[in-house]
């Protein structure tokens, strides 16, 4: 007898990962490289422990450049392939959704750092690797790690997430020099976490980025947003009140 199956992947929200032009990298680097100049100390927002954080000019035409013409089709395909469902509260918007790059800032980390488990602000984060001056697979074989039951996370950056059945599961991005270059693109509240490497003297670049809608924005166009059901509901439906408070 022949039984008729099969199997069905749950919804859930996934990561972009995108490599950037390197034309785009290198006005990245003089966008950090003008932080210097005048620096902006980020590390009391953040929850690093790491040498330094430096905030990073979001109206400079280098960012302008990266948005418009990078960061804007990653948020479009994004979107696409994921939905925007409960990334704006269990609405879905139909039409254009109005991002802001609400804060952009760049992380130095030397040996024995880390940045502990943490999300971000907003709706959408970012993390682009600038400069990674190791190898996981050297970093794995030190013998601070070798015998480890950890060693697989040594110098690496991982997502932590809670599955259907209530167990943590975890995604790890071996770091190594390969990874340099490259952007992932994931939900703000998504938790995640860069653990310390060992025995190197140069430091670890990235730049970090949050994006979120502007409160007046959601509550002046309300009325385009879906929910689950895909049924339009009217305004009123919506609790004014709160949107006011928090515009």
């Amino acid at each position: 007898m022949t039984y008729k199956m099969e199997t069905t992947k749950l919804p859930n929200y996934g990561i972009l990962e995108a490599a950037i032009p390197k034309d785009i990298i290198d006005d990245l680097w003089k966008l950090i490289e003008e932080s210097k100049q005048n620096p902006v100390d980020k590390r009391h927002q953040l929850a690093g422990v790491i040498t330094s954080s430096l905030d990073l000019n979001t109206e400079t035409p280098i960012i302008q450049k990266f948005l418009q013409s990078f960061l804007a089709k990653a948020i479009e395909k994004y979107c696409k392939d994921f939905g925007t469902l409960r990334l704006l509260g269990d609405m879905e918007w139909k039409g254009p959704l109005p991002w802001h790059l609400s804060s952009l800032w760049v992380n130095f980390q030397n040996k024995h750092e880390f940045n502990p488990l943490h999300d971000h602000a907003g709706v959408l984060s970012f993390v682009i690797w600038m400069k990674i001056p190791y190898d996981h697979e050297e970093q794995s074989k030190l013998e601070i790690a070798h015998r480890s039951n950890s060693k697989h996370d040594v110098g690496n950056f991982g997502f932590m997430y809670g599955d259907i059945l209530g167990g943590t599961r975890s995604y790890i991005y071996q770091m190594d020099k390969g990874r340099e270059g490259m952007m992932v693109l994931f939900p703000s509240r998504l938790k995640h976490q860069v653990f310390p490497f060992y025995e190197c003297d140069e430091e670890r670049v990235s730049i970090s980025g949050n994006l979120d809608i502007p409160i007046k924005t959601l509550a002046s166009h309300i009325g385009g947003i879906d929910l689950l059901s895909g049924e339009s509901l009217p305004t009123s439906f919506f609790r004014k009140d709160i949107y006011k408070k928090n515009g």
